[in-house]
């Protein structure tokens, strides 16, 4: 496999957990009651399509094309929030949870891609700009879940 063949697979399996994301915040926003919840869900909704778009650009700069679907693993994970959800008292409760453990993921995926010598420098700068953008939704998730 060459050099722009691997980085553009690792940036695409990235893409896929965007897509994935993008639309668990959409479910999760449509899930939950509180007002300040769905506008914090359909925000990182937003952010991680954006996210997409700057990755599909720096796979296309790679020459190779951009994946466009969700992986089983996220379509599961969307399947198993709406089951917590309806079987939970407190589905807001549930649905921050899940999106916890989501950002968790994201965060040591980023950071794997990350320590891999092969990314160039302007790749990692996009990467380290989505990985910071993502800890600090972890950190306002961890926060919204002691007020929720």
């Amino acid at each position: 496999m060459s050099y722009s063949e691997n980085v553009s697979k690792k940036l695409n399996e990235l893409l896929e957990k965007n897509y994935d994301a993008e639309k668990g915040y959409k479910l999760a926003a449509e899930k939950v009651n509180n007002q300040r919840l769905k506008s914090f869900f359909s925000a990182r909704a937003q952010e991680r399509y954006d996210f997409g778009h700057e990755l599909k650009s720096e796979i296309s700069n790679f020459g190779e094309t951009p994946d466009k679907g969700t992986s089983i693993a996220g379509d599961l994970h969307r399947g198993w929030m709406n089951l917590k959800a309806s079987l939970s008292g407190d589905k807001d409760e549930a649905v921050l949870e899940e999106a916890i453990r989501g950002e968790k993921a994201a965060v040591e995926e980023y950071e794997e891609i990350l320590k891999d010598s092969e990314v160039p420098a302007s790749t990692g700068n996009v990467l380290m700009k989505q990985k910071n953008a993502i800890v600090a939704s972890l950190n306002e998730v961890k926060a919204l879940e002691d007020i929720a």
